[in-house]
């Protein structure tokens, strides 16, 4: 298949929004939320409606076992009793997350913090539709 990969449509939008704040409800630029950001990435990159919140966002899709993740699949983290957190698995053990300390950033799956807190990992749509969604985009 010619075209762009997922990663690197992944890698794109992380070029695209890296540096931007966090900011609790967000939605652009000036500042914004995991959730949203996801919904960009998965909008902008691949034609993709995500639902707006984490809440929502981790009812999408089929469940899938950390040792199975793909490029596009979403990852979740319960860091604290109030709220979830989420990123998008872009390769190589890193994923592309809003953090709320760094801005959008790119992070490792295995660092101590985001191990400890991971939830688990959804595939919001087959990987080869996804891929399908892409080279239908590209054209």
């Amino acid at each position: 298949m010619s075209g762009p990969s997922i990663r690197d449509v992944l890698l794109e939008e992380h070029d695209r929004w890296a540096g931007t704040p966090y900011r609790l409800g967000g939605t652009n630029t000036r500042g914004i939320d995991c959730s949203a950001l996801m919904q960009h990435v998965f909008s902008d990159g691949f034609g993709i409606d995500l639902p707006r919140t984490t809440t929502d966002q981790v009812k999408r899709g089929k469940r899938i076992d950390k040792s199975q993740l793909k490029p596009g699949d979403l990852v979740f983290f319960r860091p604290s009793r109030r709220y979830n957190h989420v990123g998008v698995y872009v390769g190589n053990g890193y994923f592309l997350h809003a953090s709320t300390s760094r801005g959008v950033k790119l992070s490792r799956l295995d660092n101590v913090y985001w191990s400890q807190h991971y939830w688990q990992s959804r595939r919001p749509m087959p990987y080869e539709a996804m891929q399908m969604k892409l080279a239908m985009r590209s054209q």
